[in-house]
C-alpha cells in the first residue's frame, strides 16, 4: 500500500508498506483523508524534538471501516465513516489513574511518537474507532484538531458568565472560540490576520483584535470595563502570546495554554501571586470532546475555509513546502487517498 514518509528535514517520499492484517479485537481502517497538523509541519522543518525520523505523519483521520475482526462490538460495521482517537494511554500513570488519559505520561500520538495514518490502511483496537454514519470522512478529518480546542474550553471551566479571550485563530483556536460561544461566553478573538478574525466572528466571537494594527490592551479594557477577560486561552505557542495571557487576564482569572513555545519564557511571577491565577495546560482531547465536535458538525458542518487545500499523496512535498512558505494563511491541508 502507499504511504507518505517524512525522511528528514525538508524531505518526504511516497513509499510502499505492507497492508496491515487485523488481529482479534482490531478494526481495519481505509483512509480517505488525513489532515496535516502543525506538529507535522515542524517535523518536516526539523523542529519537532519528539519525533524520530523517518516517520509516517498524520493523526487527523477521515476514513471508513474496511473490515472488523472477532470480538468487535456489532455497532462498528463495515462501510461506516469514522475517525480514530490517535493517542495511547498506559492505564497506570498518574494521569490515567486520575481519569485524564489524554495527558498520559507515556502517550504515543500517531505521526509523532509512532507512525501515523498517512497511508492507505491502518489497523487499530476497536476502542479507538469513533464512527458515525451522519458524518462524512472529509468532515471526520477535521474532528481531532477541533477537539483539542474544545478540550481547552473544558479545562477552563467556561460558563455563560465568562468573557473569554482566545489568542490565535488557527484550527485549534477556532475550536476554542466555537465551544466557548456554544457555552454562552462572550468571546474576544485575537490574531494578526483580518481574514481569520472575520471567520472567528462568524463562528461566535463577539469582539476581534488585530494585534498588528490595534492596541490590544486598550481594546480589551473597553470590552471588559477595565477588568480584563475572565479566561484567556493561548493557542499560538510563542513567548509574546504567553506573556500577553498573563498580563491581560483578570485578577483571579484562568489561563489555559495549548501551544508549545519553542523556547523558554521568563515571567514576572508576582503577577501569578497578586492575581491569584489558575494557569492550566491543555493537552490533546478526551472522548467527550470528540463527541461534542461531532454534534457540532451534525448541526451545521464546517465553514469551507477550514480546508485550505486538498492534495494527493504524490504531491505532499509541494504541500509542505508551500505551507512552510506562508504558514499564517493555512487552516488545514488534507491529503486524499
Amino acid at each position: 500500500m502507499k504511504a507518505v514518509a517524512i525522511l528528514g528535514e525538508h524531505k518526504t517520499a511516497l513509499i510502499e508498506r505492507e497492508k496491515p492484517q487485523i488481529k482479534s479485537g482490531e478494526v481495519l481502517i481505509k483512509i480517505k483523508y488525513v489532515g496535516f497538523c502543525g506538529s507535522d509541519l515542524n517535523t518536516f522543518l526539523g523542529k519537532n524534538p519528539m519525533v524520530k525520523l523517518p516517520v509516517i505523519p498524520g493523526h487527523e483521520i477521515g476514513a471508513e471501516i474496511a473490515a472488523v475482526s472477532e470480538d468487535v462490538p456489532s455497532n462498528i460495521q463495515v462501510g461506516m465513516p469514522c475517525t480514530v482517537n490517535p493517542y495511547t494511554n498506559c492505564g497506570y500513570c498518574p494521569a490515567c489513574r486520575n481519569g485524564r488519559p489524554n495527558a498520559c505520561q507515556f502517550n504515543q500520538t500517531f505521526g509523532v511518537q509512532r507512525d501515523g495514518a498517512m497511508c492507505e490502511y491502518i489497523s487499530v483496537p476497536w476502542q479507538k474507532v469513533i464512527a458515525d454514519p451522519e458524518i462524512s470522512p472529509k468532515d471526520f478529518a477535521l474532528v481531532e484538531p477541533m477537539s483539542v480546542g474544545f478540550h481547552a474550553v473544558d479545562r477552563a471551566e467556561i460558563t455563560d458568565l465568562d468573557i473569554v479571550m482566545v489568542i490565535g485563530c488557527g484550527m485549534i483556536g477556532l475550536g476554542a472560540i466555537i465551544r466557548s460561544a456554544v457555552r454562552g461566553a462572550k468571546v474576544v478573538a485575537v490574531d494578526m490576520d483580518d481574514e481569520k478574525l472575520a471567520l472567528a466572528k462568524r463562528l461566535g466571537a463577539v469582539y476581534t483584535i488585530n494585534t498588528k494594527t490595534e492596541d490590544a490592551r486598550l481594546r480589551l479594557m473597553a470590552f471588559t470595563d477595565n477588568k480584563g477577560p475572565d479566561v484567556i486561552i493561548e493557542a499560538v505557542g510563542a513567548a509574546p502570546t504567553y506573556q500577553m495571557a498573563i498580563d491581560e487576564v483578570a485578577f483571579t482569572g484562568r489561563v489555559v495554554c495549548i501551544g508549545y513555545a519553542k523556547s523558554e519564557i521568563a515571567f514576572e511571577t508576582k503577577k501569578f501571586v497578586q492575581k491569584e491565577l489558575d494557569i492550566r495546560g491543555s493537552r490533546n482531547a478526551m472522548p467527550e470532546d470528540f463527541r461534542a465536535v461531532m454534534e457540532y458538525v451534525k448541526r451545521g458542518g464546517y465553514p469551507e475555509e477550514f480546508i485550505s487545500k486538498i492534495y494527493k499523496p504524490e504531491h505532499v512535498q509541494e504541500a509542505l513546502e508551500k505551507w512552510a512558505d506562508d504558514p499564517g494563511k493555512v487552516f488545514r491541508i488534507l491529503v486524499e487517498f
